[in-house]
């Protein structure tokens, strides 16, 4: 069976900023979930989850939280499973306060963590550490960066032509 990929995020309000990481691991099709969990209103359910994710078949657990964004360490204190981090830009400090306490772990409770808003990354990094054991997803990540490659090499080619059209 193939590992699902948890999405957790603090607030409905974050569901803009993850759109994208869902939009990223339905096109590597990997299946996934999506749940509000608060570190500081709902931390029971927060640690339940985290404690059965792997019995339920989760192979990497995106957080998304902003402000203290306590919860990408709650669930990582209570599962082995990779999590990922996004702090999410909800407050007058741009997003540097949930960036700062998501990198901000103690040993032993580690949480990846991406760009202010980096949901997309999160999702590619979720979807790199499944392809670690999974063929398929390892091809399609291959694919992906040749294409990268590819629309960068065609810009370059397009921007020469303009330039020597210039000069």
């Amino acid at each position: 069976m193939n590992k699902k990929v948890a999405i957790i995020m603090g607030s409905d309000s974050d569901l803009p900023v993850v759109k994208s990481a869902m939009l990223k691991l339905k096109e590597f099709d990997v299946p996934f979930e999506v749940h509000v969990m608060s570190a500081h209103r709902t931390p029971n359910e927060a640690a339940e989850f985290s404690k059965n994710a792997m019995s339920n078949g989760f192979g990497v657990i995106i957080s998304a939280a902003g402000k203290a964004a306590h919860l990408g360490g709650v669930l990582a204190a209570h599962t082995t499973i990779p999590v990922i981090g996004i702090p999410i830009k909800s407050s007058t400090l741009d997003g540097l306060d949930a960036l700062f306490s998501t990198v901000q772990m103690p040993s032993g409770i580690p949480v990846a963590t991406v760009a202010i808003d980096g949901a997309e990354n999160a999702a590619i990094l979720a979807v790199q550490m499944l392809a670690l054991s999974d063929k398929t997803l390892s091809d399609k990540l291959i694919d992906m960066k040749k294409q990268m490659a590819e629309s960068v090499k065609a810009k370059d080619k397009h921007i020469s032509q303009e330039i020597n059209k210039l000069i």
